[in-house]
């Protein structure tokens, strides 16, 4: 049985939007394990000694295997390179991260931005938007259907669509988007940052 991961932020010992992340476990579980029943998450998530923000790793598949806490520092980007691969599948967050790996080496302040069959998806840990000018735009072929990218889209803070790599430039800048960073301060990428890898 395959093992799935679901990574929360904890602020001051408080989950973050805890009902998005119950909501993908139990999808999962019922997508790969047919399991109608809700997952109980354990007392370690409302942990108030938990100071500043911590990020809370839950490793599951029918039932949960581990719960790690913690503290947390968001890295810091500033380039991407766009690389192709169009056998990658992560419909869900899994434990194994095998599909991102043979990936070439970069520096901490960069990442992979995953073009797949000539579309623009996902970062290797995140969700990503462009901005227009006018509104924020997520590519509609991402890899993971992320919490943080469901909840922006039923806000209408941010907007679907296809992105090949040549719409790239008709962007300003991007953000990566996931559960452990705050969208409205995340910093900018500026479009020029984004390249292809050499």
């Amino acid at each position: 049985m395959c093992l799935l991961l679901e990574s929360i932020k904890i602020e001051n010992g408080c989950p973050s939007h805890l009902e998005d992340h119950i909501n993908r476990m139990n999808d999962s579980r019922r997508s790969l394990f047919g399991i109608q029943s809700p997952i109980i998450l354990p007392n370690q998530l409302f942990d108030k000694e938990i100071k500043g923000v911590a990020k809370c790793r839950i490793v599951y598949s029918d039932s949960i295997h581990s719960v790690d806490c913690q503290s947390y520092t968001p890295r810091q980007i500033n380039t991407l390179y766009l690389i192709e691969k169009n056998d990658i599948d992560y419909t869900h967050k899994y434990v194994d991260r095998s599909a991102f790996q043979n990936l070439p080496a970069h520096a901490p302040d960069e990442d992979f931005l995953i073009i797949k069959n000539g579309y623009i998806t996902d970062t290797t840990f995140s969700n990503i938007a462009f901005f227009d000018g006018k509104r924020w735009i997520t590519p509609s072929t991402f890899l993971l259907n992320g919490t943080q990218r469901q909840r922006l889209l039923r806000e209408e803070r941010i907007f679907s669509c296809e992105i090949k790599v040549n719409d790239l430039n008709h962007f300003l800048s991007a953000r990566l988007i996931n559960a452990m960073l705050d969208f409205d301060s995340t910093p900018c990428i500026e479009i020029s940052d984004i390249r292809f890898a050499q």
